[in-house]
């Protein structure tokens, strides 16, 4: 009876360890998996180990707010990322034009600010060729990265934007500044906690990132930082 039971127990941790196994492959299989989305498909946050952030500012709205913002990107010799929808796009080109002549990057946030994770492959395509055209009638270039409003993609995106030639790009810190309780304060917060190299930060042009934007950049650049573009993170 005895000797039952201690085949039993080893029978038992037999099984524990070869189960632990199982699942040990299973997350490292994930684990690459995630790495290779990363690496090749979607970018979360830049590839280049360097102390360099790059902000990443999506336009739909706060027309408002863009002036101050190149104000004071100008001030600090900053050029940054910004990710225009087409729709805004060809409503404000006069807007656009000032900040591509400011010598900031121009990104593509799509034709219209929807949820492109529930379009299929001809509608993802569609949208993301729409505001490529009107960038590129506008300003005269072609455009290289694609940030999802909302962040929202699914396989079909991915592939729609790399059969254009575009990189799509995420981010790595959210300033999450256009919800009302987000105050200059907690702006400042959430990307001077959370700076690491190679990020991407993403911003809209509200008031309170405004209000952020100074400290913000004092603290990174007092932190060994510089603050660029997309373009200056990711190296192909």
């Amino acid at each position: 009876m005895r000797l039952f039971i201690i085949r039993k127990k080893t029978l038992f941790t037999i099984v524990v360890i070869a189960l632990l196994g199982i699942i040990s492959l299973i997350m490292f299989g994930v684990y690459n998996k995630a790495e290779e989305t990363f690496n090749s498909d979607v970018y979360y946050q830049g590839n280049i180990d360097e102390k360099v952030i790059a902000f990443a500012c999506n336009v739909d709205w706060g027309n408002e707010y863009i002036p101050e913002m190149l104000k004071i990107f100008e001030e600090n010799n900053i050029k940054i990322t910004y990710f225009v929808t087409g729709k805004w796009a060809e409503k404000n080109k006069d807007i656009l034009k000032d900040i591509y002549s400011a010598k900031h990057e121009i990104g593509n946030h799509g034709y219209s600010h929807i949820d492109y994770d529930k379009l299929n492959y001809d509608r993802n395509k569609e949208e993301i060729q729409k505001a490529h055209d009107i960038i590129k009638e506008t300003l005269g270039i072609d455009s290289k990265y694609f940030g999802p409003p909302s962040g929202a993609y699914n396989d079909n995106t991915v592939k729609a934007a790399k059969d254009l030639g575009y990189e799509l790009i995420m981010w790595s810190i959210d300033t999450i500044d256009w919800r009302q309780d987000s105050t200059s304060d907690i702006i400042f917060r959430r990307v001077t906690q959370k700076a690491h190299n190679s990020a991407i930060v993403l911003m809209h042009p509200t008031a309170e990132t405004v209000k952020a934007l100074p400290g913000i950049i004092k603290y990174l650049f007092e932190n060994g930082y510089n603050i660029g573009t997309i373009s200056n993170v990711i190296k192909n």
